[in-house]
């Protein structure tokens, strides 16, 4: 056995050594850690051991901690600043409109004025309300949005005051899945917020945003279980370093697309802005909040992209990465440089949402269900299967994985696009026509007869009377 070795937290031990696995428990390391042999062919790759060395991490004086959670505060929140002014202008220039040009040059201080004007408006509270949860929801909103950045990297090593730390608050072994628990916490905030206004239509929101969070955080997951196999790790730094020579998108193209639209979903964004639905529910679930409370949920929203847009960038784009051919210049990775790329792809990534506000209708409840249940889930279940086999192949000392998964990832790809059309593509309507063979509804739909007129759904006939008046 070779004596190159990396050891990490809780004496965790990663040996480069013989061709297969070997797992044995040490007594003489501390704790009786734990000994993973690799094979020789994933020795070869540079950053396998980086996976599992976190030593950098926990080291960090306090003031040094204190001031990176400040940072990511600051940033978090001049993000929210920027993308809300970004969004109005980019909205008006692709619908042929001026937007924001009043406050400031250009408009540029909008955002920070419709702040000002929220925090000096009144705080309606509505009668009949439940008022500690009243009260209590937007903070819960808000603040898983901002802990789901403590484990996100901004970048390598770099020297603050003269202490060397890594742009990144803390890591764990386990830092995706802390992302997603935390981030389903913030769900709770919109739930308790329908309910406790004591209204039907906040209500309904918060139920739609539910069902949202349950259908579209299962595919979600699936997507992160497919870079898991194949980077060997849940730590958000390893999982950056493992892309040093190529990144996910190109490897992971399914786990990409379905990721990408389950992100949208998560994030109550359009088209599947459905939980605050204005056409149906007035504003969703935070119809009777107002002043700061209905800036916090807001704050929420924003954040949240911001969030998913990082994971997004971590897991996909290489994180702080340069890209090509930026990457061929030697300090493009190293010093202050990283942060910049990092910021570069967040927001490729922000721009992506508001193209798709200004592109694509709101979806129809049922098609948002049918596209996360009949597509994104058992899509990803079977692009993970066939990372799991590439990677057992990969095991075994397959030398062509990467061409292998980039194919396949290119195969499956379109057929997810043609299972999507298929599921959100417009609905047929049931006509009457000339045609014996054609099928028609033989009891058409009566709008009136629950006693107060309901719309019909997709393909229903509506009774010739009801046109009539009409």
């Amino acid at each position: 056995m070779a004596a190159d070795q990396l050891t990490g937290q809780h004496g965790l031990r990663v040996t480069r050594g013989p061709r297969r696995f070997r797992r044995r428990y040490s007594a003489g390391s501390a704790g009786g850690g734990l000994v993973i042999a690799a094979p020789s062919h994933l020795a070869a790759r540079s950053h396998l051991g980086a996976r599992y060395d976190l030593s950098a991490f926990g080291h960090d004086p306090w003031w040094l901690v204190l001031l990176k959670a400040v940072g990511i505060f600051a940033f978090l929140v001049l993000t929210v600043l920027v993308a809300i002014y970004a969004e109005r202008k980019v909205l008006a220039w692709m619908q042929m409109r001026v937007g924001p040009n009043r406050l400031g040059p250009a408009g540029i201080l909008q955002s920070l004025a419709d702040g000002i004007k929220l925090a000096l408006k009144e705080g309606i509270t509505p009668a009949g309300i439940d008022k500690p949860i009243y009260l209590l929801a937007p903070v819960i909103a808000v603040v898983p949005a901002i802990m789901a950045f403590a484990v996100i990297p901004f970048g390598p090593g770099v020297s603050i005051f003269g202490t060397r730390t890594p742009l990144q608050l803390t890591d764990l072994p386990v830092a995706v899945l802390y992302i997603l628990a935390v981030t389903s916490v913030g769900v709770y905030g919109i739930v308790l917020a329908g309910w406790s206004s004591g209204s039907t239509y906040p209500l309904l929101g918060g139920l739609r945003s539910t069902a949202q969070v349950i259908s579209y955080e299962v595919a979600m997951g699936l997507t992160f279980a497919a870079v898991f196999l194949y980077a060997s790790t849940m730590s958000t730094s390893g999982i950056v370093a493992a892309q040093n020579g190529i990144w996910y998108v190109f490897l992971l193209l399914p786990s990409f697309v379905i990721y990408v639209t389950s992100m949208v979903g998560e994030t109550n964004r359009a088209p599947f802005d459905l939980p605050e639905a204005e056409g149906e529910l007035v504003g969703g679930f935070h119809t009777e909040y107002s002043s700061l409370r209905f800036a916090m949920f807001m704050l929420a929203e924003y954040i949240n992209m911001v969030t998913v847009s990082a994971l997004a960038t971590t897991m996909f784009l290489g994180g702080w990465g340069a890209p090509w051919p930026v990457s061929m210049w030697d300090g493009a990775n190293s010093g202050w440089w990283p942060l910049l790329w990092f910021v570069l792809k967040v927001w490729g990534f922000l721009f992506f949402f508001v193209w798709l506000r200004a592109t694509l209708p709101r979806l129809r409840y049922d098609q948002f269900m049918n596209l996360g249940w009949k597509v994104l889930i058992p899509a990803a279940l079977v692009w993970v299967m066939v990372v799991a086999v590439v990677r057992a192949f990969h095991n075994e000392g397959f030398e062509h994985h990467h061409l292998a998964l980039a194919v396949a990832g290119i195969v499956v790809t379109p057929f997810v696009a043609v299972m999507v059309r298929s599921v959100i593509g417009p609905a047929k309507a049931n006509v009457p026509t000339d045609d014996p063979d054609t099928p028609v509804d033989p009891q058409p739909f009566d709008a009136f007869s629950g006693g107060f007129p309901v719309p019909p759904l997709p393909g229903q006939l509506v009774s010739s009377k009801e046109g009539n008046d009409a």
